[in-house]
Parts: C-alpha cells; sequence; structure tokens
C-alpha cells in the first residue's frame, strides 16, 4: 500500500469514509429525482431554485446551535441520529411518489427537515475527522475524504437517472425507486457509523449561551485567512450555481431526457475525483493561495463555456472541469479550517462554514433559478460563471491578499499574532 493510502490501515476511519460514502450517493440520488420529478410537475425555473431555498433556510436557522451541539456531544451519535432522520426522510419522499402527489408543498416540506438535518450533520462531520486520524495524515485523509464524496457526486446521480428512467420504463413513478434506493443505501451508512469506535468530545453539557453559540463566528472574524478562505466559497460558488439549472438546461438547451440529466450531474465529480486522487497522492504544500484562486477561476469559466454550448460533449467537459478546479479549491480551503481551528471549538467554526457551503450551494441554487426566471436560463449562467470571476479578483487582489501571497500551510504561523483582536 502507497504512503498515501496507509490512512486505510485506520478502521474508524475507512467505516466513517464509507458511511458518508453511502449517504452521499443516496444524496445525490435523491437532488436527481426531486430535481427532475419537480420540473417536471410545474415547469417553473424558479421552482428549482425554491429546492435549494427550501433547504438552506432551515440550515441557516439551527447551524449555530447545530456546531455547539457538535463540540458538546458525541460526534458519532450525533451523525448516526441525522442519518436516521435522513433515512426517514427519504422513506416520505418514496411515500409522496407512491401515491403520485401532483403538488411540490410536500416535497419541499421534506426538503425543510433534510436542511435542519444537514444543518447537524455537516459540523459534527467535518469536525469528526480530526479525531479519527493523527495530524500528520489529516491532508491525505482530507483528499481521500473528498474525493470519495465526488465518487458518490459520480455515481449518485448517474444510478439516480438511470433508475429514475427504468422505473418510467416500467409504468411507475421513477422517483420512487430512486427514493428507495437512497434509503436503503443510508440504512447501510447508518450501520457503519454504529460500528465506529465510541470517542467522548462533550466537554460542557450544559444549556449554550449566546457567547457560546457565536464563538465560531468570533473566530472567523478573528482569524482573516479562515474568513477569507470561508468568504471565497460563499461568494464564488453562490453564483456559480448552474448545477441547479441542469434540469431544465437538458430538458430544454439538449432536449434530452432524465438519464442524460444523470450524466451531467455526475461530470463535475469526473474532474473532481481525479483531481482529488491525485492530491492524496501528492498534496499541494507550496504556492497554496495561488493553486486555490487558480481552481476558482476555472471554475467560473467553465461556467460560462457551459451556458454557450449546445453540444452534449462540451457541456459534459465544462462540467467535469469546474469540478475539477472545486476541487482544487475546496482541498486547500478545507485544510487550511481545520489546521487553523482548535478542536475544542472545531464544531462551532464547522457550522460556519457550513453555513457558507450551504448559502453557496442551496441559496446558489435559488438565485440561479431567479436569475434563470427572470433573465432567461442561458443568461443567467453565463452571468453566474462571470461574477464568480470577478470575485475571485476581488479576494486575490482587494479583500484578502495574503491568501494569494500564502505559500504553505506553515506560513499560516506567522499570520496568527497580526489577527488576535486588538
Amino acid at each position: 500500500m502507497t504512503a498515501g493510502f496507509a490512512i486505510f490501515r485506520e478502521r474508524d476511519f475507512t467505516l466513517f469514509l464509507f458511511a458518508r460514502f453511502f449517504s452521499s450517493i443516496a444524496a445525490q440520488m435523491i437532488v436527481i429525482a426531486v430535481g427532475w420529478q419537480v420540473y417536471r410537475i410545474t415547469g417553473q425555473l424558479l421552482d428549482l431554485g425554491l429546492i435549494g431555498l427550501s433547504q438552506f433556510l432551515p440550515f441557516l436557522c439551527f447551524a449555530l446551535f447545530a456546531g455547539h451541539v457538535a463540540d458538546t456531544h458525541e460526534r458519532r451519535v450525533v451523525m448516526m441520529l441525522c442519518f436516521a432522520v435522513f433515512l426517514a426522510c427519504a422513506a416520505l419522499l418514496f411515500a409522496f411518489a407512491r401515491a403520485g402527489a401532483a403538488t411540490v408543498w410536500p416535497i419541499f416540506l421534506v426538503l425543510a427537515l433534510l436542511g435542519v438535518t444537514r444543518a447537524f450533520l455537516s459540523p459534527a462531520a467535518q469536525s469528526f475527522l480530526p479525531n479519527i486520524v493523527p495530524v500528520s495524515a489529516l491532508g491525505r485523509a482530507l483528499a481521500i475524504n473528498s474525493s470519495t464524496f465526488q465518487v458518490a457526486s459520480i455515481a449518485g446521480p448517474s444510478i439516480g437517472g438511470l433508475v429514475y428512467a427504468f422505473g418510467e420504463s416500467r409504468s411507475s413513478t421513477g422517483a420512487q425507486w430512486v427514493y428507495g434506493s437512497a434509503a436503503a443505501l443510508l440504512a447501510g451508512g447508518l450501520i457503519m457509523l454504529s460500528l465506529i469506535k465510541h470517542r467522548r468530545t462533550a466537554r460542557n453539557s450544559t444549556a449554550p449561551s449566546w457567547s457560546d453559540l457565536l464563538e465560531g463566528l468570533r473566530f472567523t472574524w478573528r482569524r482573516k485567512t479562515v474568513l477569507g478562505a470561508m468568504s471565497l466559497d460563499l461568494f464564488a460558488v453562490l453564483f456559480g450555481g448552474a448545477a441547479a439549472l441542469l434540469p431544465a438546461f437538458t430538458r430544454d438547451v439538449l432536449h434530452a431526457g432524465p438519464a442524460v440529466f444523470g450524466y451531467l450531474r455526475a461530470a463535475p465529480g469526473v474532474g473532481a475525483v481525479t483531481m482529488a486522487l491525485c492530491l492524496a497522492a501528492r498534496p499541494i504544500r507550496r504556492r497554496v493561495g495561488l493553486f486555490m484562486f487558480t481552481g476558482v477561476a476555472i471554475f467560473g469559466v467553465s461556467t460560462v463555456v457551459l451556458g454557450l454550448t449546445h453540444r452534449l460533449w462540451l457541456a459534459l467537459g465544462a462540467l467535469a472541469l469546474m469540478g475539477s478546479g472545486d476541487m482544487v479549491s475546496v482541498y486547500i480551503r478545507g485544510l487550511l479550517v481545520q489546521l487553523e481551528t482548535p478542536d475544542a471549538i472545531r464544531g462551532r467554526v464547522s457550522a460556519v462554514n457550513s453555513v457558507c457551503i450551504g448559502a453557496s450551494n442551496e441559496l446558489g441554487e435559488f438565485e440561479s433559478g431567479f436569475t434563470a426566471a427572470w433573465f432567461g436560463l442561458v443568461p443567467a449562467i453565463v452571468l453566474g460563471g462571470g461574477v464568480t470571476l470577478l470575485v475571485a479578483v476581488l479576494w486575490a487582489g482587494v479583500f484578502f491578499p495574503m491568501l494569494w501571497r500564502l505559500q504553505s500551510f506553515e506560513q499560516l504561523k506567522e499570520h496568527r499574532s497580526d489577527e488576535q483582536p486588538t
């Protein structure tokens, strides 16, 4: 076994990885089914944006409290409870699809519950990884964890699209087949989590004060490198949320069906997992800031190309490049946040990071849907990519130039004394 993948000798890391892999595939399959099902029922671009908003608003409301829970309770147990609720949501969606629901509001209610669940799952999962791997192996563990998610991003949409199409060919509702399969995967992930050794991370189980809840925000504001990395993800991806528009892009631009939609949703994962495996074998150690901003720029340019093409092969290539560029940026930002954050508040800082990621993804989906309903599908995608490029330029040259100049992760220590509150 090569040094890059020796981390798999850690039993608990492997179990955690498979649990997250199963849940990520399930989540991607649900995204496929919900997007296609909602657009098929209403035919409204704005409703594609509301899919993201219905998850983000509940997520935002509970995020700070969820971060405190991750710091004061056993993170493995928190994840298990979240998986159980996630499984219940998949079962509800299955029931609605099987009943042939002709309205979308029950789906949005379940998505809101999923948003609450993700608010608790994200900080617990992000802060749990440093508890089960040595610090020296954290970089590779993060890269492998990210690559696993990206493999799920490839497999989930592809499987979801094919299962949906198969269900339709059987003269039944394709969505119910997808939701049923997702529920089975979540059950498997829950079993994997239950096999991980008990690790008590609780430090203070008393009722949280506002000061406790806001500690993650205060830390993020004081540590400008962390603030810059999180806000870069927030604003760069917020305006580049073309993935939310892929159901409409597939049907109205490419004139294709759910199987092609699954391939398009999987394409970013193809690029991302290829890059993640490279990063696991050869982690980035020099010119960290340059690589991070280059990744964001590639994401923006690829989004513009996607919006301007009518060819399937070019759309797939652009989406793959989007995933590759995003993977570089995600890897660097994730490692930077984990290395800069003390374990005692890692859950709360991870909650802040999850809000930024959630805002960039789910709120970005709403922004894309709203923009598409206002300006049109193609202009919305092109405009989003252009704004992403503008954000990269502003963050590198104006707001957080220290990130652009960052040469290595060891250099972070040199900035800390200058970032303490005055």
